[in-house]
């Protein structure tokens, strides 16, 4: 057990060498950035803009985590289930497990084991890959999350808006009516509000416009907001452009809907294939094989006495 654990032990402290040397260049150039603006025109800056950090930050960013310190939080985790994965396969491998699976599989009958000889080779690997990629696959999941919310409120949203709209009430009336009865707690509240909070703060109404759509990096908003800055900089009525805004988003949704209910028999067919079959098959011909295999086997043994 002393040569895995050294190995175990290297790899770890290569894996967190190199992540701590990427944060410090990263750090590094950041603070280069920022004194080589202090020569340049003073401009406003914000860290909570997604557009003003880098591809990370980023991405935890529009998946629903804003807090600066995600990325720093989300590499930390990764390299520790990196390291637990590692560490877990390393104990897979030599603790004996391993040994044993491969036996086992040598001793089914008819030499079938064999085929699945590979996978079990495989399995300390895979179970290290698994361990390394769950912060991922969470943050994924989260983007995925937040997405669907977003296109579920947003023709509801417009509609809204479209109606106070010509009723009367200008934009800003209207969206502030909306986020005080409707929206609580969603995704696409807490952006329009932020929305809100950049207008109040005295940015001018397109670059609003354009941080609420950086901050989601959805397409439907992307569209929504293009036909906002091309309303606002042409005058054109603001109810009109909302309610063609909410009919072409509920047109998209129920076109991407037809589209996945028509290829849904053509995604069955691989876990047909792959999980059901295989098990028709072993269900119905699993006894006729092994009965088979155990003639064969009483037969090649007859012949060699």
């Amino acid at each position: 057990m002393t040569k895995p654990l050294i190995a175990f032990l290297i790899v770890a402290i290569i894996v967190i060498t190199v992540v701590l040397l990427i944060r410090h260049l990263w750090l590094r150039a950041r603070v280069q950035q920022r004194w080589n603006s202090l020569s340049e025109p003073v401009t406003e800056t914000d860290e909570t803009d997604p557009n003003q950090q880098w591809w990370l930050a980023r991405w935890l960013y529009v998946s629903g985590y804003p807090q600066p310190t995600a990325d720093t939080s989300f590499m930390v985790a990764s390299v520790i289930l990196t390291l637990l994965g590692l560490g877990t396969a390393l104990g897979f491998r030599y603790s004996g497990i391993q040994q044993l699976m491969e036996t086992s599989m040598l001793e089914i009958p008819g030499g079938v084991g064999g085929t699945f000889l590979p996978v079990v080779w495989a399995a300390p690997w895979i179970l290290m890959v698994g361990l390394a990629s769950i912060p991922t696959l969470m943050v994924r999941a989260a983007r995925r999350k937040r997405v669907q919310l977003v296109e579920q409120d947003l023709p509801l949203a417009l509609e809204l808006m479209s109606t106070l709209s010509e009723a009367g009430l200008g934009f800003d009336a209207a969206l502030t009516r909306i986020l005080r009865t409707r929206l609580a707690g969603r995704p696409l509240s807490e952006e329009f509000r932020r929305f809100q909070a950049d207008l109040l703060a005295g940015r001018p109404r397109v670059e609003a416009l354009r941080r609420f759509s950086a901050r989601l990096d959805i397409a439907a908003v992307s569209v929504f907001v293009s036909a906002m800055v091309q309303a606002d900089q042409l005058g054109m009525g603001i109810a009109r452009v909302l309610r063609l805004q909410a009919d072409d988003v509920r047109t998209r949704r129920r076109e991407r809907s037809i589209a996945f209910a028509n290829a849904l028999p053509t995604k069955r067919v691989i876990p047909l294939v792959i999980c059901f079959l295989p098990g028709l098959f072993v269900w119905t011909l699993g006894p006729a094989f092994v009965q088979l295999f155990k003639m064969a086997e009483a037969f090649i043994q007859g012949g060699q006495l």
